[in-house]
């Protein structure tokens, strides 16, 4: 198996449930430090509402302080093409542009059905392509929704294959309550690689159940070629009950072993997101966080 990239998305859908604002210069900081430990994607932030999700007010403020280098390694959640406006403003380049496959969630969280976000993609592409970026067509509640249950598949490939969704870069296909299992994702990776466009396939899992890495691996397995994880197992979504954190950046990368990723590189990790969630008030949940301040010192991959 191929190590698929990582996309760190701790700045945006791991810090949505805290409630908390980071200061701009500390997000500086943690892009930074992610970078430098050779973490090769994130997400930085999102255009929601901050009076909805206080704790990305400050994005566009983020995007600004960036350099072209590093906003190429970055993607900004978006939901309408005046968010990719505002994004592309700041610097922005890379546009993450999500709705939901369920209707009742995408009202929840985005104020409109579904077929209004679709109805609205082609403007979001041509605002992206203006830039000159790339845009993903992001599909939350791929898998489950917490209003509606078990979501159909052919929902997110007829989605995926509707020609208004023409022009996206990648598809993300979201775990976004963390209920499905390794032969789901298996299964709806491999039906939009065989059955869809082609675009490379971006998974983003949540481990509410305990199955984010499972999941991620089938994902892999099947065919995605990028894979999302915040710091610590941080996140989960305001709007989708029973949602919890997101799968351990940590934890994917001590299962898939990218060239890069070294006992340096982790013990990097560790180290940041000890800080972070110390500064949060928040649990750690990656378990290869935990192995690594275990006494087992014979192991390369501890922390002495």
């Amino acid at each position: 198996m191929t190590a698929p990239l990582l996309r760190d998305v701790t700045l945006r859908d791991g810090l949505q449930l805290t409630g908390k604002v980071l200061p701009t210069e500390q997000k500086i900081d943690v892009v930074r430090r992610l970078l430098a430990a050779g973490v090769p994607a994130l997400e930085i932030g999102s255009m929601a509402r901050p009076d909805l999700v206080p704790p990305m007010a400050n994005s566009l403020e983020l995007i600004a302080a960036l350099t072209p280098d590093e906003l190429a390694k970055c993607w900004v959640w978006v939901a309408t093409p005046r968010h990719i406006e505002k994004a592309a403003a700041a610097g922005a380049r890379n546009f993450q542009y999500c709705f939901s496959v369920s209707d009742s969630h995408n009202k929840a969280n985005i104020g409109r059905d579904t077929e209004a976000s679709v109805a609205a993609m082609p403007d979001a592409i041509r605002l992206a392509q203006e830039a000159g970026g790339e845009i993903q067509l992001c599909l939350a509640t791929s898998f489950t929704c917490p209003f509606e249950g078990a979501v159909d598949p052919a929902r997110v490939l007829a989605i995926a294959n509707d020609p208004r969704t023409d022009g996206a870069a990648d598809i993300v296909l979201a775990d976004t309550l963390g209920q499905a299992h390794p032969g789901q994702v298996s299964a709806l990776v491999s039906a939009v690689r065989d059955r869809t466009p082609s675009r490379r396939i971006v998974f983003h899992g949540h481990d509410t159940w305990g199955m984010g890495v499972a999941n991620t691996l089938a994902a892999v397995t099947a065919g995605a070629t990028m894979v999302d994880g915040s710091l610590g197992g941080l996140g989960g979504c305001p709007f989708a009950p029973g949602a919890s954190g997101n799968t351990a950046s940590e934890d994917i990368l001590f299962a898939t072993r990218p060239d890069w990723f070294t006992p340096a590189a982790l013990a990097s990790l560790v180290g940041l997101t000890e800080e972070l969630l110390a500064d949060l008030g928040e649990p750690n949940r990656s378990r290869t966080a935990e192995g690594a301040r275990s006494k087992a010192a014979a192991f390369d991959w501890v922390i002495t």
